[in-house]
């Protein structure tokens, strides 16, 4: 094992993929020299070239666009969206053409496209460029969403979804990119649609995924501390989501507390409360909760973005008030 950052982590994925599969090659806004917006592309253009770090127009519709048309003829793109926000200029490309053409075209076609695209909040960076949109990509039937939480499943999962035959659309948190952690030194590929339990508990059930997950953990320490066992699920993929591992811990627990950054109205918690109450509503001992961003834009201000986003304390105060 080796520390690495996360960053570090997903540039490991890219340069591992690139090295043994001369289809694969980059495009994004400022990813060569720069370095792309938030340094994971730092120095792969020295080792890889122009031809294969391709800095492209400030245009995600085409980027997008060029990046399906090349994996159709067989390469295997990696697009870096600079902020998730900007998926809504690229979303007819991603939803319309992307994710439908292995159904319309069967064996005739394969899309093997990974997007990349940083999403939250936490900087400061206002409303437009700072928003958790996955939400809207588990309605696109043909796309799946990977949203690491640690820089192992940052690398593991990034090299499955370099891999993957579908377009793959591969979410990272902006407050994930500095953190560290262990990383084994062998390649390793996370299977894409497996969750996994980052802490085994016996009273209530956390869900959360990507920066979230962190933060679920550090609730569930402090619950610990009120002799609150806490189970966290981190769900790693959201589409194809893993709800067997949702609905074992429910039965287990029989609370949950689903968590995420996106907001609340329609959210990947309300996907999974719908799943439990299916599967495992006999076995809730309390109503589902649901912690998210408030339904509105996020504020540019230091002292008001706080308030919009989810916290530890919402978990904490959330978790006791089911187990009073």
């Amino acid at each position: 094992m080796r520390e690495l950052t996360y960053w570090q982590a997903l540039q490991t994925a890219l340069c591992d993929a690139m090295r043994r599969d001369p289809r694969v090659f980059l495009m994004g806004e400022d990813i060569g020299a720069y370095g792309g917006a938030f340094g994971v592309t730092r120095g792969m253009l020295d080792e890889f070239g122009p031809e294969r770090v391709r800095c492209t127009p400030i245009s995600e519709a085409s980027v997008v666009g060029a990046a399906t048309g090349a994996a159709l003829t067989g390469m295997r793109p990696v697009v870096e969206i600079m902020f998730m926000d900007f998926l809504t200029l690229a979303i007819d490309q991603l939803a319309n053409h992307a994710a439908k053409f292995r159904y319309m075209y069967g064996p005739q076609a394969r899309v093997p496209l990974v997007v990349r695209t940083p999403a939250g909040g936490g900087r400061c960076y206002g409303a437009t460029h700072s928003q958790s949109l996955e939400a809207w990509l588990l309605h696109v039937p043909g796309l799946k969403v990977v949203a690491p939480a640690t820089p192992a499943d940052a690398r593991g999962l990034l090299a499955a979804a370099i891999e993957d035959d579908d377009p793959v659309v591969c979410v990272e948190h902006k407050l994930l990119y500095a953190t560290s952690g262990p990383v084994a030194d062998d390649r390793e590929v996370v299977p894409i649609g497996r969750a996994c339990v980052r802490r085994a508990g016996a009273d209530v059930t956390l869900v959360a995924y990507s920066y979230y997950v962190g933060v679920a953990l550090r609730a569930a320490a402090t619950l610990a501390a009120d002799g609150i066992d806490a189970e966290v699920i981190d769900l790693r993929t959201l589409v194809p989501m893993d709800s067997d591992q949702v609905v074992a811990s429910v039965r287990k627990t029989g609370r949950l507390v689903c968590i995420e950054e996106g907001t609340r109205s329609g959210g990947i918690g309300a996907e999974i409360a719908a799943r439990v109450a299916e599967y495992a509503y006999e076995y809730l001992d309390a109503p589902i909760r649901r912690i998210a961003a408030t339904d509105t834009p996020i504020p540019f201000s230091p002292a008001l973005e706080p308030l919009a986003l989810p916290s530890e304390d919402d978990i904490v105060r959330t978790v006791r008030a089911l187990l009073r």
